[in-house]
């Protein structure tokens, strides 16, 4: 793509992460608007080290760890403070996020897989009932069918996503 380069790469990703990553630095801060401003500091580091960042590697568990470091720098500046959990916990803590954060990741990839794997039909069931927040009376009445079908239907489409979604992620651990 003309004119997209690894900077616009990098801008993409730091933009795309920001719901994990404050969910990320909310698990080590105890309030959210220490979180915020740490969430701030977070995004300028990263800014300024984004040449460090190689393209390819994994940018979450960059993020993660700048977070982190940045969360520990907050909580030395609030150490006084009488509820604060220790450093070994936060560390704990730090290190659980960054592994779900990888397996919401893979979850998020495999359900993009298991959803185009959908007929036509399924999937603008889900997206009526789930994007766009359509009642599953509207959508049967779109559709011409029972509410009962269209709620069967509807539980049958998920049990099947969630069956492929642990068959990849199974499969993905194997190899």
């Amino acid at each position: 793509m003309e004119g997209f380069n690894a900077n616009d790469q990098f801008v993409q990703q730091l933009i795309n992460f920001q719901p994990r990553l404050r969910g990320y630095i909310r698990l080590l801060l105890p309030n959210r608007a220490m979180a915020e401003d740490v969430l701030q500091e977070t995004n300028l580091v990263l800014w300024r080290k984004a040449e460090d960042f190689e393209p390819g590697t994994n940018f979450g568990a960059w993020a993660c760890r700048v977070a982190y470091y940045q969360a520990l720098a907050q909580r030395q500046k609030i150490g006084r403070e009488k509820l604060v959990f220790d450093d070994e916990l936060v560390g704990d803590l730090a290190s659980e996020a960054e592994r779900q954060t990888g397996m919401l990741a893979e979850s998020r990839s495999a359900l993009q897989v298991c959803m185009d794997q959908l007929n036509t039909t399924h999937r603008e069931m889900l997206d009526r009932r789930y994007a766009f927040g359509d009642s599953v009376n509207a959508i049967a009445e779109r559709l011409g069918r029972p509410v009962g079908s269209v709620k069967q239907t509807l539980y049958r489409i998920r049990t099947t996503l969630g069956e492929c979604i642990e068959q990849r992620l199974t499969a993905e651990g194997q190899a």
